[in-house]
Formats: C-alpha cells, structure tokens, sequence
C-alpha cells in the first residue's frame, strides 16, 4: 500500500464530506470516543471570538511557555502551509506526524463521514493527547456551540470580542453571535470576555452555568498611552493585581489584555520582567504584521493584516489613525464574496490615499469589478489589478520610502503577498550569489 503525502490526504479531506461546513458535533463526539481522545492536557484554554483569536491565544501560549510549560496550539485557517495549524512547543507539526494522526482518525472514523475541518481537529487532538503537554490553547474554527473545537471540556473559556460575520451559519445579530460562542463555557468554570459590551445572551450563559465570569472593563482592563500601556485585573480570589509600564505591542493590547487575565487565573508564577517578555516576543505572522523590504533600490514598508470584516476593519483603521505615517498609505485589497465589502471599505477609506484591488485565488472571491465599484462610490482612487502580486507590485512602482503598503482583506490576500516576498527573497539571495 502506498503512503499518502500530507498533500495527497489534504487532497482526500476536501471530497471527503458532502459540504465544507456541516456543524454538530455528534459525528466528531462518537469519533472521538473510538479513538480514546479524552484529557488532552492538564490545562486546556478554548478562544472564541469574531476577531482577534489568533493573536490571543499567540499571547497566552507565548505566557505559558514562558514558565517552561510544555504548549500545544491549535489555529485555523493557515496561511501557507497546514503545518501552520498545529503547534507542539512553538514547532509546527511535521507532515509525517500530520499523516500518522490522519491515519488514526481515518481508522477512528469507519463509515461517519466528516468535515476537513473535523478531520484536522481530531488529528490536532490526537497528536497533542501522545506530546504529554502541560498546556493546550485551543481556537474556535466558526461559532463555538457546534464546532468540533468544543468537544474539548476546557478550564477557561476566552471570548475575544462580537461581531456580526459568517451570518449564514451564526445569525445575522450580535446576540445571535454570541449565543454561538457562549457554548464554550462549561459548568463552574471561569469564562473571559474582552468585549466592552457583550450581549445579554452571553451574560446569561455564563450565569446559567455559574462561571466566575471575568469582563473587559470591569475585572480587567488596560490603558495605552504614547509610551507604554498598563494592565489590571483579579486572580481567581478576587484579588487586585496591576502591571505598569508595559512596552507597547504591535499585535492589540486588547487580546494581550485578555491573555493575562487568562494566564493571572491559572495560578502561575507572576513574575513580571518574564510576563512583559513574553508579550514583546509574541509575533502572528499576517496579523498587523510589518515587514520591510527592497524594491528597485527603494527601502518598503508593507503591513500586513488578514483583517476581512468591518469589526477587524473599524480596529484596524483605529490602529492606523494612532500610528500615522510620514509620507502616504497605499492600499492592496482583496475580499471573499460573503464577506460585508461596504462595511469593510467604509472603515479605512479615510486612512487610505490610493487603493490597488484584485481578485483572489478562490473560487469565493468577490469579483474586482465590485471591489472597484464600492470604493469608486466612496469616491476614492482606485486601480484595479489582474492579481494580488500584480497590485501589490503596482504600489511599489509608486510608493516612497516614507509610505507604507497596507496589504489586507483575506488570508487568501495575506498568503499571496507572504508567496510574493518569499519569491523576492529567493530571487535576491540569487543575484547576489551570481554577483
């Protein structure tokens, strides 16, 4: 019998189930059980949210590892490589061990037909349960109530904010929203949220299952200033505790904010130089992500953000106004189809001076003649492109370096231009090895 590739079973993943999206979780639950997948580790932290997920949990298992712990973490989507999903100890996973735990779930599934997505959790599970972890941080794939994520029981639910995205399979309101991802919470465990203003669906989830329940601007909170940013919130007596004079952070200080009430909760050393560190060191590749780069003997600026709805949209255009620059910004857009175009647009046309549009290698992606078409009734400059490499090189042609490129819309936009300058980089080292 020939092995498959990790490509070959990403391949046999997708025709697997009749839909992409197929939320339940009873046919996840009973594979589960046939594989013995209970405990995964002694810590487990789930992380709902509409945006802000990634970096959130970055925050927490960057506190973790901090103190030696053992870490596993498990995000979705990827960028450019599945491996990218599952972490063990700050490595990704490697594609044999991705294919030996497909196999297992393979074995474990018999005739239950599953999702890609469900297939790559109970494969994240699977590994994690052999790695003898002392930490899992585990984040919510759509919704909460009804994604595979939350067949885990976990010691602290994190719910990063509410916004209204993936209307078709969550509702088309914030409560509705958040009566899907208040489905992480379990029975008396603490539940976190870091929305200023949750709606009551939440609220009352938590109180119907008894949570201690820990609210942004309530229990914890935070205060950003020119220079620095401070931190306050309770350890799981109620008491007081402050961080002060905290280095700003390019990822938000809001997640990082939620990550340290987390991480107070779990009853860890509080030593306050490591915990400052571990926030300074953590990085999320595509999420206010900001690179520099030669262009015809021109020093760039790119900054990069898979931001793609107007809650993401709104916060990125609040980080932009705070953080101006000396020359121009130089926009490089592309959106999915289901994705909200005018409520993205709206947000950031006043922090953009020329934006470049194209389409996206998906079959979802939002045609460019609509693209053009919202910004155009914004009344903004705009230039339509073949394809994200192509708007994004026609930025560079016109950028100076006192500009900065704002490349954002989609991880299908993000993944392109990280391809684009992985190829530059390459062709570079190959020039200068000729001269």
């Amino acid at each position: 019998m020939i092995e498959r590739t990790l490509g070959d079973w990403l391949a046999y993943l997708e025709q697997l189930h009749p839909s992409a999206i197929d939320m339940g979780l009873e046919r996840s639950q009973e594979v589960a059980s046939r594989m013995g997948l209970g405990r995964l580790a002694p810590r487990v932290i789930t992380v709902t949210g509409t945006n802000g997920k990634g970096s959130t949990c970055a925050f927490v298992a960057s506190l973790l590892r901090a103190q030696g712990l053992k870490v596993g973490v498990y995000n979705s989507p990827h960028l450019l490589r599945y491996n990218e999903r599952v972490q063990i100890e700050g490595v990704e996973a490697s594609d044999a061990q991705l294919c030996e735990a497909f196999v297992a779930v393979e074995a474990g599934r018999g005739e239950i037909s599953l999702t890609y997505f469900e297939m790559g959790t109970l494969a994240a599970f699977w590994l994690f349960q052999r790695a003898g972890l002392d930490a899992v941080v585990l984040e919510v794939g759509l919704g909460g109530r009804l994604d595979a994520v939350n067949l885990v029981d976990s010691d602290l639910a994190l719910v990063t904010s509410i916004g209204v995205d993936h209307a078709d399979y969550l509702g088309d309101t914030r409560e509705s929203v958040a009566f899907e991802k208040a489905g992480i919470f379990r029975q008396g465990a603490p539940a976190l949220c870091g929305d200023l203003n949750p709606p009551q669906p939440l609220l009352d989830k938590a109180r119907e299952l008894n949570c201690p329940f820990f609210l942004r601007g309530r229990d914890f909170d935070l205060g950003i200033t020119e220079v620095n940013w401070q931190w306050r919130g309770l350890d799981a007596r109620g008491n007081a505790v402050e961080l002060r004079d905290l280095p700003l952070l390019d990822l938000p200080m809001e997640n990082a904010a939620l990550a340290l009430q987390a991480y107070l909760l779990l009853g860890l050393p509080w030593q306050v130089e490591r915990i400052a560190e571990a926030l300074r060191q953590t990085r999320v590749v595509g999420r206010l992500d900001r690179r520099q780069f030669e262009w015809q003997g021109k020093r760039l600026n790119l900054l990069l953000d898979v931001g793609h709805n107007p809650h993401a949209a709104e916060y990125l255009a609040e980080r932009l106004t705070r953080r101006p620059v000396a020359g121009k910004r130089l926009a490089v857009f592309g959106l999915l189809a289901d994705k909200d175009l005018e409520g993205v647009v709206a947000r950031l046309d006043a922090c953009v001076e020329h934006w470049a549009v194209a389409p996206l290698d998906s079959a979802r992606a939002r045609p460019v003649a609509d693209l053009q078409a919202a910004l155009e009734n914004l009344g903004a400059s705009v230039t339509s492109y073949e394809g994200v490499a192509a708007a994004l090189e026609g930025q560079c042609a016109q950028a100076t370096a006192e500009d900065e490129i704002l490349l954002f819309g989609s991880f299908y936009c993000v993944a392109e231009a990280l391809e684009w300058l992985a190829r530059r980089s390459t062709e570079e080292a190959a020039h200068g090895y000729a001269g």
